[in-house]
């Protein structure tokens, strides 16, 4: 198990290496990542380069037995590279060259930026790359394409248009150009992506720009793997949960050798169980509150390659700005940790060490204050390095149990980022997120009914599961949305949500009753559909889905229309127009069962769904009966030991019945079960290995 934290040796404004190394040896810290941003450091005029200064922190490390990662520094460049070649900066959607003075700022497609990030590179690695300290290397950090429209790139995407579709007149067809009479004669008239307002084009340029992003850096990682000997390895932090527009984690994902993710997350009260709502703190304010969002990104990751990740920074006192410093509560740094760890993470590390005394991120707070002395999060950093020392070779490599698979579209969240179906939650907007907040909602639902999940791509074999969730599938072919149905017929529960379906893999909508091919598989239908401007009561239909009190409908619904067969209405409207129309079906199809949600439900909502679905599919879930704030989650450890992890989300203490778990309480080191029930303080998380 790797522990540790990005440290920049060179923004400390003393020499304090050794003080550092040690108080990071004493918390328990075994890795550490250097270099993203060393650039200039290294290289303060073009061709001066010193890169002496590495020689001791690498070693000063190695001393201490801290492993480290070591960053290829290229996502922020040194002034003089711009000031000598302005060409190399990203020309924004306005027309504009983006200015220097931040970080990510350049087309990265460029011939020029890429002479001289590979010269960095390459001189690094001739140095370091031996290094007995180095155990892996990062290729550059969040990447993404800084939306960059330079001419250049806008050049590169007409080129990947023709190899792709062959001719204009297939362009024309597919994109559906004869509308606004926008059809191409030439290749030369296939316009900016500034002005366009196609649907067709908008899901390909995004498309464009995330494999832009992706070879960009298998690029980096070829240079690497060059130097690299063969046990060590190459990341790229992709930023967690959903991530950056221009990103496809699950592509990036098969370039490295392991996949590695950021997870920001929500402190404090945004950690509590059952969520708190209305929270203004990052990133609760996009992302929602609660475990939930530590979770969900674990699911999100471990389901690039199914297979254990590595999560590069998590927060330490604070992280985001000045106006979001929200330190945890005691208790919150083991929780984050653990349950992370519990869904597959081999790796738990914090950005960053220290506190930065200027620049941008002065208040996106590392362990230690800008006093640079130890307190309660350095305390509890190293607590946790003191359980992970002892047990780290068993929570390492873990296997996370899973009954339901989500699926995963980056071509329907690009799709319904051009062409919201949803406002805002204020009204005053189209919803870009509208796709996030569907998913999320769904997710959400099925945790509060403590589902174990997992998050793969859409077309990825998901026989293995007894649920699989496609929530707002929007764009797929054929193939894809058959795969589903086939799926549902061989015996598994199949959820589908509003938007599956409706459109084809070009963002077409097809010209068929929705959902289209899924239809027959759903036993509902419908033509028409409706935002919703304001809530509406949803109430049972049967006495076999419990619809709560408090259930609603928010932002759209789809008019569904039961197909003659033998689909079952679970739920409905307490509406004079919308009470015709079923909100929540089910049906029976071959030896499985499809369930269709026509609406975005609230949280009360989709967790009854959620419950419903595991109970119909003949899942247990876990810990049911156990107090509210309570969760446990099990997986499989190398071993072949089976350990259930138990954490209290509040401030509330329990103990636990004793027939919950049965084992050995790895932390207490005592057994628990019949007559030794599992005790639980506020914020506490407890790791059972089961007899």
């Amino acid at each position: 198990m790797l522990y540790g934290v990005s440290y920049y040796y060179e923004y400390q404004p003393f020499d304090r290496l050794d003080e550092d190394v040690r108080m990071m040896a004493e918390a328990g810290i075994n890795y550490a990542r250097i270099g993203d941003s060393i650039w200039s450091f290294c290289e303060p005029r073009e061709g001066e380069f010193d890169l002496d200064w590495l020689q001791r922190v690498l070693d000063a490390l190695h001393g201490a037995g801290i492993q480290v990662v070591v960053t290829t520094p290229t996502y922020a460049i040194p002034p003089w590279l711009c000031r000598r070649h302005p060409e190399i900066m990203a020309v924004r959607r306005d027309g504009r060259a983006t200015p220097y003075g931040a970080r990510q700022n350049v087309d990265v497609t460029n011939p020029t930026y890429r002479h001289y990030a590979e010269r960095i590179t390459r001189l690094l690695l001739e140095r370091y790359a031996r290094h007995p300290s180095v155990i892996g290397f990062q290729v550059d950090n969040e990447t993404g394409t800084a939306g960059a429209q330079n001419p250049s790139v806008v050049d590169a995407f007409r080129e990947h248009v023709k190899a792709k579709y062959g001719t204009v007149d297939r362009v024309n067809e597919i994109w559906g150009l004869t509308y606004w009479s926008h059809r191409l004669g030439d290749w030369s008239d296939l316009w900016a992506p500034a002005g366009n307002t196609s649907p067709g084009y908008d899901l390909e340029w995004r498309r464009f720009e995330a494999a832009t992003t992706t070879e960009f850096l298998r690029w980096q990682a070829g240079i690497v793997r060059e130097y690299a000997r063969p046990e060590q390895f190459v990341i790229q932090d992709v930023v967690g949960y959903h991530g950056k527009p221009d990103a496809d984690r699950y592509a990036i994902g098969a370039a490295m050798d392991v996949t590695a993710e950021n997870f920001p997350h929500a402190t404090q009260d945004g950690l509590a169980h059952p969520p708190v709502d209305g929270l203004h703190m990052y990133p609760a304010r996009h992302a929602g509150s609660g475990p939930a969002q530590l979770y969900q990104r674990s699911d999100m990751a471990y389901g690039v390659n199914r297979s254990n990740f590595f999560i590069t920074e998590m927060n330490p006192i604070s992280i985001a700005g000045s106006d979001n410093v929200f330190p945890g509560y005691d208790g919150q740094w083991r929780m984050a940790a653990f349950s992370t760890i519990s869904r597959g993470a081999d790796m738990v590390a914090y950005w960053h060490w220290h506190s930065l005394h200027y620049g941008h991120e002065i208040y996106s707070h590392g362990i230690l204050n800008h006093d640079l002395e130890p307190n309660r999060n350095y305390d509890e950093v190293a607590s946790i390095g003191r359980d992970l020392a002892r047990h780290g070779d068993t929570l390492t490599g873990l296997t996370p149990e899973a009954e339901v698979a989500f699926v995963y579209s980056y071509d329907s969240r690009w799709a319904l980022a051009c062409q919201p179906p949803l406002k805002t939650p204020d009204g005053a907007a189209p919803d870009t997120r509208s796709y996030e907040r569907i998913f999320d909602t769904f997710y959400r639902g099925f945790f509060d009914a403590r589902a174990q999940s997992i998050v793969l791509p859409a077309g990825a074999d998901v026989s293995s599961y007894p649920v699989v969730v496609a929530p707002a599938l929007y764009v797929a072919d054929d193939d894809t949305l058959a795969g589903l149905a086939r799926y549902a017929h061989d015996g598994g529960h199949l959820v589908l949500t509003v938007r599956s379906g409706y459109a084809d893999e070009y963002a077409r909508a097809r010209w068929v009753r929705a959902p289209g091919p899924l239809r027959e598989a759903a036993g509902v239908g419908y033509n028409l559909y409706s935002n919703l401007a304001a809530t509406v009561p949803v109430v049972s239909a049967s006495g076999e889905l419990e619809v709560p009190g408090d259930a609603l409908a928010t932002a759209w619904m789809d008019e569904l229309v039961v197909d003659e067969g033998d689909a079952e209405v679970l739920a409905g409207y307490a509406h004079p127009h919308f009470g015709r129309f079923p909100a929540v079906t089910t049906h029976r199809y071959g030896a499985g069962q499809v369930t269709y949600v026509g609406t975005v439900p609230n949280a009360s909502l989709a967790r009854s769904i959620g419950d419903w679905v595991l109970r119909a599919a003949g899942v247990q879930p876990l810990g049911s009966g156990l107090p509210e704030s309570v969760l446990l989650t099990r997986a499989s450890a190398r071993d072949g030991r089976r350990l259930s992890f138990v954490s209290n989300w509040s401030f509330d203490s329990h103990v636990l019945p004793d027939d919950t778990v049965k084992g050995t309480d790895l932390f207490a080191d005592a057994p628990v079960g019949p007559g030794r029930p599992l005790e639980l303080g506020a914020w506490d998380i407890r790791v059972v290995a089961e007899d």
